[in-house]
């Protein structure tokens, strides 16, 4: 791999940008492809470029069947950020939910400004933080390998963390409560403007698994988010 490519690569990889190597086996010509521009050498037809597109998302690396004839052919190797949970509100379910998310792969940072409540008893080896929501969700970014969840139950927690992921790319937004409580939430996101996002919260949260206990229920919301990351959201 040339310098130039291998530097573009790590830059993506710290920025959480995913892309596409594409190399073309016979000669070693190369180009990289995002959701947005494809810089290199290596010329790809509109066919190529939409199949090494669709390993963005699924993070698949594989010969793009488009190019195969003769003995010449184009590898695509995906380069994606690991998945990421950010959970609003250090409370119980996220005492459970923390290190399941973390042991299936997740990258995970409880946000909570509550002392009391985010703190490294509650939540040994896991990323804390406590600002506000909407301070650390605009810190950290929002991406397409990112899924939110909001389980403070308060909206001065939750509110401005949906108001940021609702327009953003993460790719599961969640939301604990009633759905007394959620039809509330949704009239305050309707006067923020919002109306025409609300369908992305998934709330009731998790997959109907019938479970009560909290551990049960990080159980179905670490269920669902995997679910929606490999299948897309649910119709």
């Amino acid at each position: 791999m040339k310098p130039a490519v291998l530097t573009r690569i790590v830059e993506a990889q710290n920025r959480r940008r995913a892309l596409v190597a594409v190399t073309r086996l016979g000669d070693g010509e190369q180009c990289l492809v995002d959701a947005e521009t494809i810089n290199g050498e290596l010329a790809l037809s509109p066919a190529q470029i939409t199949e090494a597109r669709d390993l963005l998302n699924s993070g698949r690396s594989a010969l793009l069947s488009s190019a195969l004839s003769g003995a010449e052919g184009l590898f695509a190797r995906a380069y994606v950020p690991s998945p990421r949970l950010l959970i609003v509100g250090a409370v119980h379910i996220a005492q459970a939910l923390a290190p399941m998310a973390a042991a299936a792969g997740f990258e995970v940072v409880v946000i909570d400004p509550r002392g009391a409540f985010a703190t490294a008893e509650r939540f040994p080896g896991v990323a804390l933080s406590d600002e506000w929501p909407d301070e650390t969700l605009a810190r950290l970014g929002l991406d397409e390998a990112t899924a939110l969840v909001a389980l403070s139950h308060d909206p001065k927690l939750d509110d401005p963390a949906l108001e940021l992921a609702l327009p953003s790319p993460v790719f599961y937004i969640g939301a604990l409560g009633s759905r007394r409580t959620h039809e509330k939430r949704l009239e305050r996101l309707r006067a923020a403007g919002l109306a025409e996002l609300t369908g992305r919260i998934h709330s009731p949260i998790g997959l109907d698994l019938g479970g009560r206990s909290p551990a049960e229920i990080a159980v179905a919301i670490l269920a669902e988010v995997i679910q929606v990351r490999y299948r897309g959201e649910r119709t």
